[in-house]
């Protein structure tokens, strides 16, 4: 596909373009409508395969955690039933960290990323994210499907025989991972936005990379959205049925939003400082060191079931299905219960973010809801706006992404009801981040740039 014009080409002799010139010069590019009706067409296949892929993982989350110690004659998973699990998901990934080109993906403790994985990478992401993801490993589905749905695109591109340019592949690639994205999300809005806002990309070339990822991940959508009813499978449902009526928000909410915003901030960063501590100790042997923090993920689990009494699922998996049980019944989950879980799911997020393969979203969404229901209590403050405060705040502060996660939990919630919390609660937490020493981050693990940077 031919090359857009530039903004110095089009600019006129001795002046700046306006941006509304860029922007139309970029739209009437022969090659970028092209690569927005391409992009258009990828939506299909990408979704089709995000589908499956995520189909994959649920059931097999359901047969590793429900049907197997059913089978063995057991209600609930047993304290050890992590071991052997992490066990094999951290010697799969590790064996694939060594052996396989891409090294299984990115370390998700450097956040999300836009870059498009090569078709060589390809296999061993999908590979790590299975062996990680079911087998309880503290992380969500969302970079594999972001590494997936840019894969394919390129793959498609290739099949097409359509001409690389690298503002083509840029945008082919946030297409696929768009559509691929909206899978798990189930809303295109909020593939489109989380992916422009973790490329960090504004003016004439926002509306540039919006349009083909908003195009894509809508159709995706839509094919994600009819195979399900076709289907009748899950692959889990992100909306929350919570226990009771949304409240009326009231001037304690506003207050404590801000100070559950700052307070998350710090009592979590210490998640993403130990995470890099994780990542540069895996570096430098990574079989052996993988499999040992798999290990620890592991013991965490084991700890929290034998000290609660409870499942060990709850401390292991991204906390998915968990978020849901904790949103329907909140009274279930007794203070011991919650400290419990905030301390060894933490303890185990940081060590799966630094060593094995997935994405950081969920488990920092769950963190967030147990948090917000722990300060619950709190005068003038109700569990609906507290699990809504928190939330926001700890996704804001694990992915740097203030916006998307604003849309993120409004999504979950259903309701713009508990905006107000969730937006101060965000940027709260996201200023207060960025002002937080940022630690000693290792040798090849690099965190995204802030919302809006370039």
């Amino acid at each position: 596909m031919a090359e857009p014009r530039t903004p110095s080409e089009s600019a006129p002799a001795g002046g700046q373009p306006q941006e509304a010139d860029v922007l139309r010069q970029i739209l009437r590019s022969p090659g970028y409508l092209k690569a927005l009706v391409l992009c258009a067409l990828i939506g299909i296949p990408v979704s089709l395969a995000a589908f499956w892929f995520l189909v994959a993982l649920h059931e097999l989350e359901h047969v590793l955690w429900g049907d197997l110690p059913s089978a063995l004659g057991l209600t609930d998973p047993p304290w050890w039933w992590p071991f052997p699990l992490l066990l094999f998901a951290g010697t799969v990934v590790g064996l694939i960290a060594k052996r396989l080109p891409g090294a299984g993906g990115d370390v998700p403790g450097a956040g999300l990323h836009t870059g498009v994985a090569s078709s060589a990478a390809l296999p061993g992401i999908l590979l790590a994210a299975a062996a990680c993801l079911p087998f309880g490993a503290v992380l969500g589905p969302e970079a594999p499907l972001i590494a997936l749905g840019g894969g394919l695109a390129l793959l498609f591109r290739d099949l097409s025989r359509a001409p690389a340019t690298p503002r083509g592949l840029a945008l082919l690639g946030a297409a696929g991972s768009a559509a691929a994205i909206a899978a798990i999300f189930g809303n295109p809005i909020v593939a489109a936005v989380l992916l422009i806002e973790v490329a960090g990309v504004g003016g004439p070339q926002l509306f540039a990379v919006m349009l083909p990822a908003l195009l894509s991940s809508g159709i995706g959508s839509v094919v994600f959205t009819g195979l399900g009813r076709w289907t009748g499978l899950g692959t889990g449902d992100l909306s929350l049925k919570l226990f009771a009526p949304l409240p009326r928000l009231d001037v304690p909410d506003v207050f404590w939003a801000v100070a559950i915003g700052a307070a998350l901030a710090v009592v979590l960063r210490p998640v993403s400082v130990g995470a890099w501590a994780v990542a540069g100790y895996v570096t430098r042997r990574p079989f052996a060191r993988t499999v040992l923090c798999a290990l620890g993920a592991a013991a965490c689990a084991a700890l929290y079931a034998l000290i609660t009494g409870r499942s060990p699922a709850e401390a292991a998996l991204s906390g998915q299905a968990a978020l849901a049980s904790l949103a329907a019944d909140p009274y279930a989950w007794g203070v011991g219960a919650l400290l419990a879980l905030l301390l060894f799911k933490g303890i185990a997020y940081a060590l799966c973010l630094g060593s094995l393969r997935g994405g950081p979203v969920f488990p920092g969404l769950f963190l967030g809801a147990a948090a917000g229901l722990l300060l619950a209590p709190l005068p003038g403050l109700g569990i609906a706006p507290a699990m809504a405060a928190g939330m926001a705040a700890a996704t804001a502060t694990m992915l740097r992404l203030p916006v998307s996660s604003v849309l993120l939990v409004v999504l979950l919630i259903g309701s713009t009801a508990m905006m107000p919390v969730v937006i101060l609660a965000a940027v709260v937490a996201f200023v207060v981040t960025e002002l937080l020493p940022a630690g000693r981050e290792p040798a090849g693990l690099e965190t995204p740039a802030p919302a809006g940077g370039t």
